[in-house]
């Protein structure tokens, strides 16, 4: 077949977190040719949404996934191999599993550390797929690396060379669309605009956040910091005493208010990264980093960890050095903070970086290409 060929595509997504809604409705916005028929289970309930989520589609959506379709599209979270042990006629349909992330590298509560489950499904999914992508290469590497680790720990019956197909993956990242324009970024002040904007969850770092604000705050740097982000009915401590502390911040230097909170108006959020100068990531994971490059995208100076994905595209001027000890790490933050807001002072523009590589008209023929891969791989073990 051709990589252009109109096709049928069922598209499922385990736990569709915002990230992996974005993914699939920028698929099918920059692919229209294709007829694509999405199945989505919402992000709640985590570990029961991955160990049940086969049992929801087989038996919720049994008529829909009876149909003809050309490939199936499937979340890494998706329970795949229980899946078509439900329906085996799944398997006869060419399968791409999508990784946004891996277990292996997502900072785990205590009670999750003993639970290998939650590696498991996702490599269970991954060995029975036809192809298998992710998002970004950090993301393969430590899944890989995760994958053998547990698998040495296994007590028996392991078949050797189990992951060398694995090894073939690709890494294909998830397309963000570039704005029609952007607004001209004009600040005549200089106070220096800095947005955190990411959810508000322990994994997105906020015990580091706090060490940064009460290092801004003890130094009184000029800035304002914007903490945005989506926004939980139970959230870390950490945000609560950061809003304090901002707050008297702002005070002390005569200052409007930092936005704190969730955003709800989509222009109003907008507007507000294309206002700042800087976007902060004090993430302990990040498999690609879409908040970050869409902050980047409109204009914002990224300032990310240096042990993440963000080596893969964001220049060593832009990253910052981790420890064990947050307060040494918010120390780095705050040396690029300082630097940066005296630079704005001085006139001069901070550093922009180009995220084209992840736009749409970039990224759509290799998605077509791992498209039509997947099909043929699936025809030559039918020979």
């Amino acid at each position: 077949m051709s990589a252009t060929a109109r096709l049928r595509i069922l598209l499922l997504s385990g736990y569709d977190a915002a990230s992996h809604r974005l993914w699939h409705e920028n698929l099918a916005r920059m692919m229209p040719e294709h007829e694509w028929t999405p199945l989505a289970l919402a992000p709640r309930n985590f570990s029961w949404r991955l160990r049940g989520n086969a049992l929801s589609f087989a038996f919720g959506e049994r008529e829909t996934l009876s149909r003809h379709y050309d490939l199936m599209i499937a979340t890494s979270m998706v329970d795949l191999s229980t899946l078509r042990g439900f329906m085996p006629a799944l398997a006869a349909i060419p399968t791409l599993l999508y990784f946004h992330e891996n277990q292996f590298a997502y900072p785990t509560r205590d009670q999750q550390r003993a639970n290998a489950e939650i590696q498991l499904v996702p490599l269970y999914a991954a060995l029975c797929a036809d192809s298998v992508a992710f998002n970004s290469e950090y993301n393969r590497r430590t899944f890989l690396s995760g994958a053998k680790e547990l698998l040495r720990r296994l007590p028996d019956y392991v078949p050797k060379g189990l992951l060398q197909r694995l090894e073939q993956s690709h890494v294909v990242p998830v397309p963000v669309f570039q704005p029609e324009e952007l607004s001209p970024r004009c600040s005549n002040h200089s106070t220096l605009e800095i947005v955190w904007n990411h959810r508000w969850e322990y994994d997105k770092g906020p015990e580091r956040l706090l060490e940064v604000v009460k290092l801004l705050c003890a130094q009184r740097l000029n800035c304002r910091l914007h903490i945005v982000g989506q926004q939980f009915k139970q959230q870390p401590e950490e945000f609560d005493e950061c809003r304090r502390l901002l707050k008297a911040h702002c005070i002390s230097l005569n200052l409007e208010d930092a936005h704190f909170g969730f955003i709800e108006s989509a222009t109003d959020y907008h507007a507000l990264i294309n206002s700042c100068d800087v976007a902060l990531s004090t993430a302990l994971h990040d498999f690609q980093g879409l908040a970050m490059q869409e902050a980047a995208i409109a204009g914002c100076c990224p300032l990310a960890p240096a042990d993440l994905v963000y080596p893969e595209y964001l220049p060593p001027e832009n990253l910052y050095s981790v420890t064990q000890d947050n307060t040494h790490t918010a120390r780095n933050i705050f040396k690029k903070l300082k630097r940066w807001q005296e630079e704005k002072n001085e006139g001069i523009a901070l550093p922009r970086v180009s995220l084209t590589q992840f736009f749409e008209e970039n990224l759509t023929a290799r998605y077509q290409q791992l498209f039509a891969q997947t099909i043929h791989s699936k025809k030559r073990l039918a020979l």
